[in-house]
């Protein structure tokens, strides 16, 4: 039941997939005024919403909720298979692919199919050669994280063990370190069903399957 009408006929969009409300930049659609006010903000880059802690300006409220978690370290969403708590549920939702081996972005060159957008576009640099990021410091050109390989210059490791506090300088190593305390083990050889911890153990096993030999350097 709706208190008011207007309520009720916003609701009703949902079902008819109405939009009545357009963006006169880029001319997109939206079901309600609001969405269209919150949609104008990438257009005039507007950012009312602050975070009181460290200052990072927001252009919708749910942006700020969400960063807010990086300082409470809240994680309210929940893994069900292996129980790993995550800060927002879109990241819950891309590490339950791992689960289901569901690797939805194809590179259209090779057909290698990957978990994450991101692995994608980083891996579509390997055909084309494009490696856009400079370190000013030894001027290596990358393709990929920049930040990342800053930190072999700095020595900088952010990314702390909260039960052995050993550091990291990535959260890709202190997520697969994690594995050795909590058990998990993600990955699955689809031929024994033998279960690994890291993928390059899984890529290991697989040889005894195909028989193929590592190269010999």
């Amino acid at each position: 039941m709706f208190r008011q009408s207007g309520h009720l006929n916003l609701h009703m969009r949902m079902h008819t997939g109405e939009k009545l409300f357009k963006c006169e930049v880029c001319n997109n659609m939206f079901s309600d005024h609001g969405y269209l006010n919150r949609h104008m903000r990438i257009h005039t880059g507007e950012k009312p919403f602050k975070c009181d802690i460290c200052n990072k300006m927001f252009s919708v409220s749910g942006d700020l909720k969400r960063h807010m978690r990086i300082h409470t370290g809240e994680k309210p969403f929940k893994c069900e298979v292996c129980n790993k708590m995550f800060s927002d549920s879109g990241h819950l939702n891309e590490h339950i692919r791992i689960h289901k081996g569901e690797k939805p972005f194809q590179c259209e060159v090779c057909s290698k199919r990957f978990i994450w957008s991101g692995a994608l576009n980083r891996h579509k640099r390997t055909h084309t050669g494009e490696k856009p990021f400079k370190c000013e410091v030894c001027n290596k050109c990358l393709c990929g994280d920049l930040n990342r390989h800053m930190r072999i210059h700095t020595g900088e490791k952010p990314f702390k063990c909260e039960v052995c506090t050993k550091r990291f300088s990535t959260s890709g190593h202190l997520n697969r370190h994690m594995r050795i305390h909590t058990g998990e083990k993600p990955f699955k050889c689809e031929v024994c069903k033998k279960m690994f911890n890291a993928s390059g153990h899984l890529n290991r096993h697989m040889r005894v399957h195909t028989g193929v030999k590592p190269i010999q350097l």
